[in-house]
């Protein structure tokens, strides 16, 4: 059915107030509506006692009856409607300067209550049941699990330009290689040197991304300088290609060093789930000064020569309890 058709009444009692007030033309699309709302919940709760993901005909109408027609956003209360029943979401009602976007009539105050109640009743699935989330949630309670879904598309992490791109994480990979053309290796070891000339007259930089294959999973190494205050200074860090609870259960450690001496970071990675840039801001990597970076590069320290080698492993318990880290051939 489209929003169009929809007639949606403000008053209490609405099924009462429309057959008093309305001619059978016109309370026709409403009752429409209403029966397709109810006879989407019975088949949501159907498909959830039958345990299956697939979404139900009726539950996709109406989920589509309750998409904003300005943002294609689910609508939740608010709900607005103009005088001739079309609705949009409150956000969209100031963006479109309180005229209706279907028929350009002005919007005034007016509330779908009979919209906004009649998805109370509803059950839907998680939008990302394609994406394997098997969860089916009260209207009102959906949005809230989405936003936190284990299954909802993770955003590309490469740090270098603003990517667009989405998808899960065998996706990804594919795309980091073909498109970023980013370096693939494989263990859990590594051994890399950064190399910039003219570093002091360079105040922000990025490395290009590099991805590491251990454990069955992705891991992504980020080094690039940036000012942090007015200190110009370098930074290294790990992301796992996963989520939070899943990165908890891997370590990693970053060592720089030249001429006697020795900087040593310890942590663990953080989900790509967190921007490149909430993790730096965040300062949790290995930081170093640039005069320190520059110390460490030897020769007459106009060029930047830094050496960066690591691991990562995963905590493996033993049967009295004790955590013992586990390395990957």
């Amino acid at each position: 059915m489209d929003v169009d058709s929809v007639e949606c009444l403000s008053l209490p009692d609405a099924a009462s107030v429309a057959a008093a007030a309305m001619d059978a033309d016109d309370v026709g699309p409403a009752l429409h509506a209403h029966g397709a709302l109810l006879s989407a919940a019975a088949a949501a709760r159907a498909a959830r006692s039958k345990g299956g993901a697939a979404v139900p005909a009726a539950a996709s109408g109406v989920h589509e009856l309750l998409e904003c027609p300005v943002c294609t956003n689910s609508m939740y209360p608010p709900i607005h409607q103009c005088q001739n029943g079309h609705t949009l979401c409150s956000t969209c009602k100031a963006r479109v300067h309180n005229r209706c976007p279907t028929c350009r009539q002005e919007l005034g105050d007016i509330r779908c209550l009979a919209l906004e109640k009649v998805a109370e009743s509803l059950e839907l699935p998680c939008k990302y049941f394609s994406l394997g989330c098997p969860e089916i949630f009260p209207y009102y309670s959906k949005i809230k699990h989405e936003a936190q879904c284990i299954f909802r598309p993770y955003n590309c992490p490469y740090a270098g330009s603003e990517c667009a791109v989405v998808g899960d994480i065998p996706y990804l990979v594919t795309h980091l290689r073909d498109d970023h053309k980013v370096d693939m290796h494989s263990g859990c070891t590594f051994n890399h040197r950064y190399v910039k000339s003219n570093p002091r007259e360079v105040e922000n930089a990025t490395w290009m991304l590099t991805v590491f294959h251990c454990f069955g999973q992705y891991f992504c190494l980020h080094f690039e300088a940036f000012q942090l205050g007015m200190a110009p200074v370098y930074m290294a860090f790990l992301r796992f290609m996963g989520d939070e609870n899943e990165a908890r259960n891997y370590s990693y450690s970053l060592e720089v060093g030249a001429n006697g001496r020795k900087m040593v970071w310890e942590g663990t990675p953080r989900s790509v789930r967190d921007s490149h840039r909430k993790v730096r801001d965040s300062h949790d990597g290995l930081i170093i000064q640039r005069n320190m970076a520059l110390f460490f590069s030897g020769g007459d320290r106009k060029e930047l020569k830094l050496r960066i080698t690591g691991r990562i492993w995963k905590e493996q318990q033993t049967p009295d309890g004790t955590c013992i880290p586990n390395l990957c051939s």
